[in-house]
Parts: C-alpha cells; sequence; structure tokens
C-alpha cells in the first residue's frame, strides 16, 4: 500500500509541475500574442516613425550646418541664415519623406503635396524663427551656443508639429486620398477628416 501511495504522490507532483509549466508556457504565450497584436495594430506608424526620424536627422545636420554657416561662417544676421538652411533643407525632406518615409500612402498630386508641405514648413519656420527671437531679444542671448540652444528648442517644436501635419494633410493615406476625390469640388476644405 505504501509504495502505491508514494508512486501516486509522484505522480500528482509531477502532474502539478507540468500544469504549472502548461500556465508558463501559456502566459507568455499570452504575452507574446499582446505584443504582436500591438505591434501589427501599430507597425505602420512605428515604421513612419522611424523613417521620420532618420530623414528629420539628416536634414537636421543639414539645416543646422548651413545656418551655422550662414551665421558665423558668413556673417549673415541668425533669421536670414535660419531661414534659407531651413528652406534647402524642407526640400531635402520633402523628396526624401515623399519617396521613402510616406511612399504607401495616396499620391494626391506633386504640386498639392509640395505646396501643403511647404506651407506647413512655414509654420515650422515660424516656430524655429520665434525660437530665436525669444532668445535673442527674449533673454538677450547671442553667439553660437545660443543660437544653436534656439535652434534645438525649435527643431523640438517643429518636429511634433511637422509629423502630425504631414501624416494627416500632405501624404495622406489611401481612405482619406478616396474619399476626398469622391466630394464635389466646391465642398473641399482641409477641414475634412
Amino acid at each position: 500500500m505504501r509504495i502505491r501511495d508514494v508512486a501516486a504522490g509522484r505522480a500528482a507532483r509531477h502532474a502539478l509541475t507540468l500544469s504549472a509549466r502548461a500556465r508558463i508556457r501559456d502566459g507568455r504565450s499570452l504575452f507574446l500574442k499582446i505584443i504582436s497584436s500591438l505591434y501589427e495594430r501599430w507597425r505602420h506608424l512605428v515604421h513612419e516613425l522611424a523613417k521620420f526620424g532618420i530623414v528629420g536627422a539628416v536634414n537636421t545636420i543639414l539645416d543646422f550646418g548651413l545656418a551655422n554657416l550662414l551665421y558665423l561662417g558668413f556673417g549673415w544676421p541668425s533669421l536670414g541664415a535660419k531661414t534659407t538652411s531651413v528652406a534647402v533643407a524642407a526640400t531635402s525632406s520633402f523628396f526624401m519623406n515623399r519617396h521613402w518615409t510616406f511612399r504607401h500612402r495616396a499620391r494626391t498630386g506633386l504640386r498639392r503635396e509640395y505646396t501643403l508641405f511647404f506651407l506647413l514648413n512655414g509654420v515650422g519656420l515660424l516656430i524655429a524663427n520665434a525660437c530665436i527671437l525669444v532668445v535673442e531679444h527674449g533673454f538677450g542671448k547671442t553667439g553660437a551656443l545660443w543660437f544653436n540652444i534656439a535652434q534645438l528648442a525649435g527643431l523640438a517644436l517643429g518636429m511634433v508639429f511637422r509629423f502630425t501635419t504631414y501624416r494627416r494633410f500632405v501624404f495622406v493615406s489611401h481612405e482619406r486620398a478616396a474619399a476626398r476625390s469622391l466630394q464635389p469640388a466646391g465642398s473641399r476644405t482641409g477641414a475634412s477628416s
């Protein structure tokens, strides 16, 4: 009788161990399914953000380098240097974003996209120049260090603005483009969703 009890005890412990392992495995599997589901749901946004970041980094180097060259190297006024550098970097950014970051999105016409892109970059330029003006005239700070601090502040504020507006208005989803094309020509506004 005792041998049977020992064997039954071992079998029960083994069954409990297997059950615990199965629950852990099921828990891990559920966790991985949740992560995978979230990734699939947000995959396009994650990829767009990563590409937008790379394009932004390349064009930030171009923007800051040219602005510093014009301001510090050639003695241009700070706002003129920044305006010129933003125009050059924005042109580069437009083509990189159109043909790489947002290439999977609907094409609504080069003229329309280019015009909106530069209007939105104009707002981004106003943000950047406002930061320079605040530093130079509000705080009374000038020179290379303060010019670059103002540029960084403008970059941070402008980046959030640009990404959200590019996705919504310039490089639209196929659904938005289809909805836009179904609207009568006289009723199209920038406020459509």
